[in-house]
């Protein structure tokens, strides 16, 4: 009986070791200049629609980090979801509000839209998150 169960689990170790692939190492893209790659020296914001022209205010940038990010599951533009809609926030608020919602972005908050707490995104930087309030007050109805 040992014999067997130890002749079982010799043949199920063989077939794992066996059935294990080795990854293919990973290519670097081409590039189209003679140009050195370095894929994390200057992060880019892709644009939700590449056609789209993207504007020098960053309203389009900022419309691309919110569809990147998590707002979208607590925000909607026209309504309330969890959290206000983009509409309402862009008519209570003005420019002169830019670095105080981009802080409250990255600190996130509690009680002025209700009892539900905004989570913190602090990965964000306060470009960033300004770029994202810029895209929100541009919706002003």
């Amino acid at each position: 009986m040992k014999r067997l169960f130890l002749a079982t689990l010799m043949l199920s170790l063989a077939q794992i070791s066996c059935s294990k692939k080795e990854e293919a190492p990973k290519e670097k893209p081409p590039v189209a200049d003679n140009t050195s790659y370095e894929p994390d020296a200057f992060p880019t914001v892709k644009p939700a629609n590449p056609d789209e022209p993207v504007a020098t205010d960053g309203i389009s940038v900022g419309k691309s980090l919110v569809e990147g990010a998590d707002c979208l599951s607590c925000h909607k533009i026209d309504a309330k979801l969890v959290g206000p809609s983009y509409q309402d926030v862009a008519a209570k608020y003005t420019d002169a509000d830019i670095d105080h919602l981009a802080t409250k972005i990255i600190d996130g908050g509690k009680g002025v839209w209700g009892e539900i707490p905004m989570t913190p995104h602090a990965g964000l930087s306060k470009e960033n998150a300004q770029k994202m309030v810029k895209y929100i007050l541009s919706l002003k109805k």
